[in-house]
C-alpha cells in the first residue's frame, strides 16, 4: 500500500511539473510579446506597421487564452480520470458491455475519443466564429463547420476501429511477438493512408482542381525538373471557403505526389513568391526530410512498442496508480500517460531537428530558384496575412517551434548566411 501511494504521488508530481513548465513557457511567451510586440523588426518596415503589430498581439493573446482554457480543462479531467478512481470504474463498465478482447478494447478507446471530440466542440466554435471572425479570417458557415465535424468524426472513428481493432487482434494472435506485428501493421496502414489520402480523404473536405494559371503551372514544373523532382499534378484548393489563412504543401507519396496551393495564397502572392515557396517545399523532398521524418517516427514507434510489450508483460502498471486490476486497454492508457512524461524532455530535440530541416529547405530554395529575396518577401506576407507572432520568447520557440522564427529566417535569407 505504501509503494502504491508513493508511486501515485510521484507520477502526479511529475505530471504537474511537466504541465506547470508548459504553462510557464506560455506565460513567458505572452509576457515577451507584451514587452516587445509593438516593435517593428528590422527589414519588415515596408510591410508591417504598429497597428498591424497590435492586431497580431491581440490575435495571439486571444488564441492563447482559448488554448490555455482548453488545456486546463483537459488536464483537470485527465488527473481526475487517472488519479481519482474513474479509470477502473470506466474499465469495468466497458468490459460489462460484453464482447471479445478486441471489441472491448475498441470500445474503450472509441468512447474516450468521442468524449474528447464533444469536449472540443465549444472551443472550436468559439475560436472559429468569435476569434477568427473578429480578425477577418473565418469564412466558414455553421453548416460547413457541422459537416466537417461529422465527416472528421466518422473518418476518425473508422480509422480508430481499424487501427485499434487490428492491433488488438494481433496481440491476441501472437502474445509473445505482438510488438513486432503491431509495428508492421501500423507502418503499412500509415503508408497506405499517405498513398490514398490525396484521392480518398482530402476530397471529402475540399475541391481540388488543376492550377488555372497554366503559365505558372509550367514554371513550377520547370523549376521542379531542375530540382530533379517529378510531381504528378499541380493543383489549387478552395481553402477560402473556410478561412483566409494561406498555405501550400506537397501531398501523397510515390506516383501520387502532388503540389497543392491554397487559392488564398494565389491571391496574396506574386509569381516569384509562389515559386520561391514551392522551391522551399521541394527542398524537403530533395533533402529527404519527409523520408527521414517517417524513419525517425517509425523508429520511435518501434522502441515504444518494445517498451510497451515489456511493461505490459510486467503487469505492474495498474499498481502505479493504486489500481488492483485493469483490462489490456486500460493498462495501455496508463502506458500512454507514462510515455507522455518520458517523451517531454525530447520535445526541444525534435523541434530542433525540424527547424534544421526548414533552414536546409530555405537554402535549397535559394539555390534552385535564385530568389532569396522572393522567399523572404513571401514569408513576410505569410506572417502579415496570418497575423503570426514576430516576437516569440526564445525558450518557447526552442520547445514548440517547428520552424525558425520568421524574423530569423528572413534575415538569414537576406544576408545569405547559412544557419545551423
Amino acid at each position: 500500500m505504501g509503494y502504491a501511494v508513493y508511486m501515485t504521488t510521484l507520477l502526479l508530481f511529475l505530471f504537474l511539473l511537466v504541465t506547470g513548465f508548459g504553462y510557464l513557457l506560455r506565460f513567458l511567451n505572452l509576457r515577451h510579446l507584451k514587452r516587445y510586440g509593438d516593435r517593428v523588426p528590422s527589414g519588415f518596415e515596408d510591410a508591417i506597421d504598429p497597428e498591424l503589430l497590435r492586431r497580431t498581439s491581440a490575435y495571439t493573446f486571444d488564441m492563447s487564452r482559448v488554448g490555455l482554457a482548453e488545456s486546463i480543462l483537459d488536464n483537470i479531467l485527465l488527473v481526475v480520470f487517472l488519479f481519482a478512481g474513474l479509470l477502473p470504474l470506466y474499465d469495468r463498465w466497458v468490459v460489462s458491455l460484453g464482447g471479445s478482447f478486441a471489441v472491448n478494447g475498441v470500445m474503450f478507446f472509441l468512447f474516450l475519443t468521442l468524449f474528447q471530440t464533444a469536449l472540443d466542440i465549444p472551443f472550436s466554435l468559439y475560436s472559429t466564429f468569435r476569434i477568427e471572425n473578429r480578425y477577418g479570417f473565418n469564412t466558414t458557415t455553421p453548416r460547413l463547420w457541422l459537416g466537417d465535424l461529422v465527416k472528421s468524426t466518422l473518418l476518425s472513428t473508422v480509422l480508430l476501429c481499424l487501427l485499434a481493432g487490428g492491433a488488438l487482434k494481433l496481440v491476441q494472435w501472437s502474445p509473445g511477438h505482438w510488438w513486432l506485428w503491431v509495428w508492421g501493421f501500423f507502418v503499412a496502414i500509415g503508408l497506405f493512408i499517405m498513398y490514398v489520402s490525396p484521392y480518398v480523404i482530402e476530397p471529402l473536405f475540399n475541391r481540388f482542381e488543376p492550377l488555372k494559371d497554366e503559365e505558372l503551372a509550367e514554371e513550377i514544373r520547370e523549376m521542379l525538373d531542375r530540382a530533379g523532382l517529378q510531381v504528378s499534378r499541380v493543383l489549387q484548393v478552395d481553402a477560402s471557403k473556410r478561412s483566409r489563412h494561406s498555405n501550400a504543401y506537397f501531398t501523397g507519396i510515390g506516383r501520387t505526389k502532388r503540389i497543392v496551393l491554397y487559392d488564398t495564397l494565389l491571391q496574396q502572392m506574386d509569381r516569384r513568391e509562389i515559386l520561391a515557396v514551392l522551391a522551399h517545399e521541394a527542398g524537403h523532398w530533395k533533402k529527404g526530410h519527409i523520408r527521414k521524418r517517417i524513419v525517425a517516427s517509425e523508429a520511435a514507434a518501434f522502441a515504444g512498442l518494445v517498451a510497451a510489450y515489456w511493461l505490459l508483460r510486467w503487469g505492474g502498471l495498474p499498481g502505479l496508480l493504486g489500481i488492483g486490476r485493469l483490462s489490456f486497454a486500460g493498462q495501455t492508457m496508463i502506458l500512454g500517460f507514462l510515455m507522455s512524461l518520458v517523451s517531454f524532455p525530447f520535445t526541444p530535440l525534435s523541434s530542433w531537428f525540424s527547424r534544421r530541416h526548414e533552414r536546409e529547405a530555405d537554402r535549397f530554395a535559394t539555390e534552385i530558384s535564385g530568389m532569396p529575396d522572393a522567399l523572404a518577401s513571401a514569408l513576410i506576407k505569410l506572417s502579415k496575412e496570418n497575423l503570426s507572432n514576430l516576437h516569440p520568447h526564445p525558450l518557447y520557440a526552442t520547445f514548440h517551434y517547428s520552424h525558425p522564427p520568421v524574423v530569423e529566417r528572413v534575415n538569414a535569407l537576406r544576408n545569405s548566411v547559412p544557419q545551423d
